[in-house]
């Protein structure tokens, strides 16, 4: 019996139909159901023995905590299962490597989660979707994609979750993984690995995705960016308005403006939770300022904003210190 991946419908652009197959944006995101999508790829009965369902026809710019959160119950589930071997998602890629990550973050068991998606709607003329699709079932069906965590495939590139990003705004190799590049690749259906991705996902992940799940929202986190002529007013706003975490998107090495350093200094003394992570592509937020340390901001290392901002929720989910979320981000 070949391996049993179960495919988890998100939408996105790469359910996305639009009225003229020349057509590249304006599309409609999510219409294309999970049955038409496996139908329109039907080389994936030859990898393995796949079934699907629905869970969102979203745009995956209007995703929610909510909807992110149901996500991460159902592939809980499913990693517990006894009859599924493996799991691929298809997912709008506005927001793909911060779902990618949250589920890496929890990701407890060896059995391989693949997500996937396109830049072009299934309707146009060289849709990227299909093959991306395969591909992350070759991937998903893998036994050398097994213990790496979640996974991220498009474009024939292999990423890690913790690493990957969206660079570009259209092209379709626009998911990279800035510090390291790809992992691996689906090689004319051949699938390699380069090198062993390090695994991210937190300590207790199994007991902390069963507090996650239990849940309907996580707690809010916002990033803010950092600019000249910061004065940190939106950090008092946060703060006022019960915030109880932020990542701040400094310059270079996560740099913070003197005013809006000391709004966050300020927060941090009222219990607030704050990360300090970098506006630029490429490279980590490592030790800079004295103060950054005495004020007890949390550098983020390698994790851009977006994903920052993820690790702060689920550590204020299930109750984590800042000491906590240090040790996490040198996982």
């Amino acid at each position: 019996m070949g391996k049993r991946i179960r495919i988890l419908a998100m939408g996105g652009t790469i359910a996305g139909s639009a009225a003229d197959s020349a057509a590249t944006t304006g599309y409609q995101a999510g219409a294309v159901g999970v049955a038409e999508l496996l139908a329109a790829v039907p080389q994936v009965r030859a990898v393995a023995e796949v079934s699907g369902e629905q869970l969102a026809t979203i745009d995956s710019k209007d995703i929610t905590a909510a909807v992110q959160l149901q996500m991460v119950r159902r592939v809980r589930e499913l990693l517990l299962a006894a009859d599924v071997d493996g799991i691929v998602i298809t997912h709008g890629t506005d927001t793909l490597e911060e779902s990618a990550y949250l589920l890496d973050l929890v990701h407890f068991a060896d059995k391989p989660v693949v997500i996937t998606g396109a830049m072009r709607p299934s309707t146009a003329l060289s849709a990227d979707g299909p093959l991306n699709l395969l591909d992350a079932v070759r991937v998903a069906a893998d036994d050398k994609a097994r213990d790496r965590g979640v996974l991220v495939v498009l474009n024939n590139a292999i990423h890690s979750a913790q690493a990957v990003t969206k660079l570009a705004t259209m092209a379709v190799e626009t998911f990279q993984s800035p510090n390291g590049g790809a992992i691996g690749a689906v090689n004319d259906g051949e699938v390699v690995f380069y090198h062993n991705s390090q695994l991210h996902h937190l300590p207790q992940a199994l007991s902390i995705s069963e507090k996650l799940t239990s849940q309907q929202e996580l707690p809010y986190v916002p990033i803010l960016y950092g600019h000249s002529d910061d004065d940190g007013r939106l950090v008092k706003v946060t703060v006022d308005q019960g915030g109880k975490g932020i990542v701040y998107a400094g310059m270079g090495n996560g740099s913070i403006p003197a005013q809006a350093e000391a709004e966050l200094a300020a927060a941090v003394k009222q219990g607030v939770l704050v990360i300090r992570a970098s506006s630029s592509a490429l490279g980590m937020v490592a030790k800079a300022e004295e103060s950054y340390e005495q004020a007890g901001f949390v550098a983020s290392g390698c994790l851009n904003p977006r994903k920052a901002r993820l690790l702060l929720q689920v550590a204020l989910s299930v109750g984590a210190s800042a000491a906590a979320v240090k040790n996490w981000l040198k996982i």
